[in-house]
């Protein structure tokens, strides 16, 4: 029986449409998820314009409904823009300002910011987008601070991601708000991707991509992160794999691009990011769980990686998670 409950969220379609974008959008609230229970999202693809409507990838789309299914979504969601320097059509603007009004959640990926600009409900607030489009927002809203660094941005109740694959972390983010952290890492999972990256995480990092884990080292590191909190000496590594250590340090760093000490902790702390994430664990009890055994080793580390403390880190999220 289809689900007639959940929240309704209606994706806008456009000639000109950014295929990716709306892929995401359909991938996390189109699917039916019957293993996260009734209640799960309505999905809608909206057309805001007569066809025929093409979409990159040389297609034409056909919309399940036109722009009047705003008038009942609860969350809308604006999968790009066909190009900054097109306008943005005033119907549809103000069909967004009285959605709005009403409490529906407005997002947008990437260049689709400049349509939730449009409407000026930004105005006063922070926003961000492609950092190859910021400066082009900024000059063109200057009552908008703009963050061109941040991954995603919320502004009472309007939501702006930065690049595509930021988009599926601010989809994923909404995911949680609604259902809860168990059903968006399953979201994730079907994902293949972490099941969550904070809104203000860098856009990206000036570093080199690690090498694809190897065959002899990836059944370790599986076995390591299900015993996080164990003590991993190089010399266990080595010996789990049966080699030997300088054996070891050699195919470790050929798969990964890292020492062995580097990719632990840099596991533990990802792995102290979850726990954060899921209540109010003191420290310490996280610190030892994690395997790093102090909330002093926990605080080093965590801010040398995320550059923030745990403690930060923790309030931060849970403002972001704030509709």
């Amino acid at each position: 029986m289809p689900n007639r409950t959940g929240p309704m969220v209606a994706a806008l379609l456009y000639d000109g449409l950014c295929t990716f974008e709306f892929g995401v959008v359909a991938e996390i609230f189109g699917l039916s998820r019957p293993e996260l229970g009734p209640g799960w999202y309505r999905f809608a693809s909206c057309a805001i314009e007569d066809g025929p409507l093409r979409a990159h990838g040389g297609f034409s789309i056909t919309a399940d409904c036109g722009l009047e299914m705003i008038e009942q979504a609860d969350i809308i969601v604006v999968p790009g823009w066909r190009g900054v320097d097109h306008p943005v059509p005033a119907h549809l603007c103000e069909g967004l300002r009285a959605a709005h009004a009403r409490g529906a959640r407005l997002a947008s990926l990437c260049s689709g910011a400049f349509v939730l600009a449009a409407t000026g409900l930004l105005s006063g607030g922070t926003a961000t987008t492609h950092w190859r489009y910021a400066d082009t927002l900024r000059q063109r809203h200057p009552d908008i601070t703009v963050d061109d660094a941040s991954l995603y941005r919320v502004h009472d109740r309007v939501y702006t991601a930065a690049g595509s694959a930021a988009g599926i972390d601010l989809l994923i983010e909404i995911v949680r708000q609604d259902f809860g952290p168990a059903a968006a890492n399953s979201v994730a999972r079907r994902l293949v991707m972490p099941a969550h990256r904070t809104g203000g995480q860098a856009q990206f990092l000036e570093r080199p991509v690690a090498a694809r884990e190897g065959l002899e080292i990836a059944p370790l590191q599986d076995r390591i992160r299900a015993n996080i909190a164990t003590r991993w000496s190089v010399g266990r590594m080595a010996k789990e794999t049966r080699m030997s250590t300088r054996t070891f340090l050699r195919r470790f760093s050929e798969a990964t691009g890292q020492t062995p000490g580097d990719w632990l902790a840099a596991e533990r702390v990802s792995e102290a990011k979850r726990l954060l994430c899921q209540g109010q664990a003191d420290m310490e009890s996280i610190a030892m769980a994690v395997g790093f055994g102090s909330a002093h080793t926990l605080r080093h580390h965590f801010r040398s990686r995320i550059g923030l403390s745990p403690g930060d880190f923790r309030a931060r999220f849970m403002s972001e998670a704030q509709p």
